[in-house]
């Protein structure tokens, strides 16, 4: 669990992002990594097998960070696209509040690594727990069970968000443009969610 990372692991990770910020995926180089945190390299080593499963620790501190804010201040908004907008905003924000980690960390998750599959996973759990959070407007610690209607919903969401940011690391369109595409693609798949809930 991120929440129970050592001090020396969180500070392997907290290299990574300011090595990944001034220079994007290239910089993260183990060797450099475990220098400039102060730790051996078998050390390194023992917690992380790849650049691309450090980077994915690093979008798993983002997630808890994310996770903390909008549980601190939920999304929002009276409808359920009023706060599902309201978070994709908030976490598009944090996630590229730092650009060149956002683009390191998307190379990693894409990476198609399948020793940081099961980490990818993780974080997509995570982001549903969110997501339905927010379509219902209720606390993430709720604890309610997700049905199969709202997991469907939130990972076509999230394909989309993904896809936005990818398509805004490659410079095709700027951060207000992955705003205003998730805002789109909420109603549109809000909008059957709800045509199905009433059938």
């Amino acid at each position: 669990m991120v929440e129970e990372m050592e001090e020396r692991t969180r500070r392997i990770v907290n290299t990574a992002v300011e090595l990944a910020e001034e220079g994007g995926f290239e910089a993260v180089r183990m060797r450099d990594v475990a220098a400039h945190a102060g730790v051996a390299l078998g050390t390194f080593y023992k917690r992380f097998r790849s650049k691309e499963d450090l980077l994915i620790a690093a979008l798993e501190l983002e997630t808890l960070r994310l996770a903390k804010k909008v549980g601190g201040k939920p999304p929002a908004g009276v409808t359920r696209l009023e706060r599902v907008t309201s978070f994709f905003n908030t976490a598009t924000r944090g996630l590229t509040r730092k650009p060149n980690l956002a683009k390191a960390i998307l190379r990693a998750v894409a990476s198609g690594d399948p020793e940081v599959a099961q980490r990818v996973a993780n974080f997509h759990g995570s982001m549903t727990s969110m997501i339905t959070a927010a379509m219902r407007g209720e606390g993430v610690e709720s604890g309610a069970e997700v049905s199969e209607l709202e997991r469907t919903v939130s990972f076509l969401l999230q394909n989309m968000w993904f896809a936005s940011l990818v398509g805004w690391s490659s410079g095709l369109h700027s951060r207000k443009a992955v705003a205003d595409q998730m805002r789109v693609a909420a109603e549109l798949l809000l909008r059957g969610m709800a045509e199905a809930e009433r059938e």
